[in-house]
């Protein structure tokens, strides 16, 4: 359309970086980190940059509207407003928001000109969905290599560890694959996608990274092995198919264990109703606050005490509660020497520097953590990274990994560079990161036990296997009633469980209050195990008692839940906790569990 783009990433190399700084695009397509890093870097002027700003286009706007990377975008946004000196248009596109208008609000709070909630339209085909169970990884690479040759298919797992393992049973089995993830070295990832796109007869083995976005060509098939956690996100991979008009969306889930097999039908439930979960903003980010003043003071290098608060709109667009916090706060990093103060200027204190300052304060560029990675090297190519704790610090050679579908044989570790030297070998390895892990909803976990209660999950055809899984489940829980609220169930081998289908931040919550009754295991998303001692009629009269104000959350899960919180160092303690707290409730599931009651089912 005659217009210049400029690309700036974490993959971009310096020479791509310097262009942009020194010719600025018509369009410059990047991620609030690396705007960070643009507005903190010494090399970048900033002011130059931005002087001709008109508009900030956030593309996949759910993806960052749940956490606190929306937040960190929406202030970056808010202070390239106040460099470019007028008021930017915000842009936002998505597919998968199910409250449009509090996410345009929430995206554009300094915003003076009208807002507009623009809806696409057009017919849209039914999707073909089939869920089918297959009980384990191995069966489902069968599956895969036998159905639909000839097609390119697309294949989501929940983690790096499951991706790396499909990969290499579909090669045992003579599929042409490929694998995609955020570990993989930006060569491997741009090699996989590119060769992939161009070919017939294949599949692509991916976590959430080809969920938003990334184009592979004319896909024929989604593969689904188990399930996401929410609508949106299966709604994000659904729509990855149907894009030549004659063909509609389609998934296929294929159910390794028994868990994704019931949120696989729970979610289906939930959308056959229509239901999308409602973005809302994490709530109380007073760490981001932090991070934003420390930024700020790199960027400017030294800001107002009691001005920078302006580089953050009127509004502010953290939110009135943070901004009420905000003079604590300062006086906080003062005291403790993460800031200093100079006539009313603010710099970075020596702890600032010994906690973030480390490669160009990197630290405070980004607003999630990651945990510790070893770049692997083959010769001089870059393979990927691996987390430092699959390898023995007394003795890492030997080691087998399994990284972008192959296995490489460890050789040399340079831990004080952070690198690790392989070479192939044909031994088998293994594959081990961090998976999602993300905590269910209530409604999803409500709509598992619709499916248990004997709902049918329309609009999806289920394989002989997976209705016979089914049936298996529904016997299992046909203490289950329409008219239930939660339900204790003594097994026969003395086990108790509370079944509540609350989701786990309730359970968590119905736990530490409840927690003379409740085993030292941890909550799931749909129930919660009871000390055999327990009295469950007890329970039941404890449960009627309860009151918002007399919840309490464990202080074990709130311990971990802070030690997570990315910059909960620099915020005073009770500020850390009042975080997480507000984070982790959910008192509309909690309530329901308090009105619905138990029943007790002795087995």
């Amino acid at each position: 359309v005659g217009r210049r783009a400029g690309l700036w990433h974490g993959d971009v190399g310096a020479s791509a970086r310097e262009a942009v700084r020194s010719d600025p695009p018509d369009l410059l397509l990047t991620t609030p980190e690396s705007i960070e890093a643009m507005l903190i870097s010494r090399k970048t002027d900033h002011a130059f940059l931005f002087r001709n700003l008109r508009a900030v286009v956030v593309d996949e706007i759910h993806a960052f509207a749940g956490d606190d990377r929306g937040w960190h975008l929406v202030a970056v946004a808010e202070r390239l407003q106040r460099l470019a000196g007028r008021e930017l248009q915000r842009i936002g596109l998505s597919a998968t928001v199910g409250n449009p208008e509090e996410i345009l609000a929430w995206v554009s709070p300094t915003t003076t000109a009208p807002r507009t909630v623009v809806m696409a339209s057009g017919e849209v085909r039914s999707p073909e969905i089939t869920l089918d169970w297959v009980g384990n990884l191995a069966n489902a690479a069968t599956v895969i290599a036998r159905l639909h040759r000839g097609e390119k298919r697309l294949v989501f797992v929940d983690s790096r560890a499951r991706s790396e393992e499909l990969a290499v049973a579909l090669r045992d089995r003579n599929v042409t694959t490929y694998v995609s993830h955020g570990s993989l070295g930006r060569e491997e990832r741009r090699a996989a996608e590119e060769a992939f796109a161009g070919s017939r007869d294949c599949v692509i083995v991916a976590t959430s990274t080809l969920e938003l976005g990334i184009d592979v060509g004319d896909l024929d098939r989604v593969i689904q092995i188990d399930a996401p956690a929410t609508v949106a996100s299966f709604l994000q991979r659904l729509g990855r198919t149907g894009r030549r008009g004659d063909a509609p969306s389609n998934m296929l889930f294929l159910a390794t264990r028994e868990d994704a097999f019931l949120r696989a039908t729970g979610l289906l439930r939930c959308w056959a109703d229509g239901f999308v979960e409602p973005l809302e903003p994490a709530p109380l980010p007073l760490h981001l606050a932090v991070q934003q003043l420390l930024a700020l003071v790199l960027q400017e290098r030294g800001v107002g005490r009691h001005t920078w608060p302006e580089w953050l709109g009127r509004p502010f667009v953290l939110g009135p509660e943070v901004e009420a916090a905000v003079e604590g706060l300062t006086t906080h990093l003062l005291a403790r020497d993460f800031l200093f103060q100079d006539g009313g200027i603010l710099g970075i204190g020596d702890q600032g520097r010994k906690v973030f300052g480390f490669r160009n304060f990197l630290e405070l560029m980004a607003v999630f953590s990651e945990p510790p990675m070893l770049k692997v090297l083959a010769g001089r190519t870059e393979i990927g990274q691996i987390p430092s704790q699959l390898l023995s610090l007394e003795a890492p050679d030997g080691h087998i990994v399994l990284l972008a579908g192959r296995n490489w044989a460890v050789r040399q570790v340079d831990w004080q560079r952070g690198v690790v030297q392989v070479e192939p070998t044909d031994e088998r390895g293994r594959a081990r990161w961090i998976g999602d892990g993300r905590a269910l909803s209530r409604e999803l976990c409500q709509g598992i036990r619709r499916v248990l209660g004997g709902e049918e999950v329309e609009g999806t055809v289920l394989s002989r296997r997976a209705g016979e899984k089914l049936d298996q489940l529904r016997a299992r829980f046909s203490w289950i009633r329409p008219e239930d609220g939660s339900v204790v169930v003594t097994e026969a081998d003395g086990q108790t469980h509370w079944w509540t289908f609350a989701g786990m931040h309730a359970n968590l919550w119905l736990a530490g209050s409840l927690g003379r009754f409740v085993d030292q295991a941890s909550p799931g998303d749909l129930e919660i195990r009871l000390d055999p001692a327990a009295d469950p009629d007890e329970l039941a009269a404890a449960l009627r008692a309860l009151r918002p104000s007399t919840l309490t959350l464990g202080a074990k899960v709130a311990a971990g839940a802070v030690e997570r919180l990315k910059f909960a160092e620099a915020l005073p303690e009770s500020a850390a906790e009042r975080v997480v707290v507000r984070r982790m409730r959910d008192d509309a599931a909690v309530q329901a569990v308090v009105e619905g009651g138990v029943r007790v089912v002795r087995g």
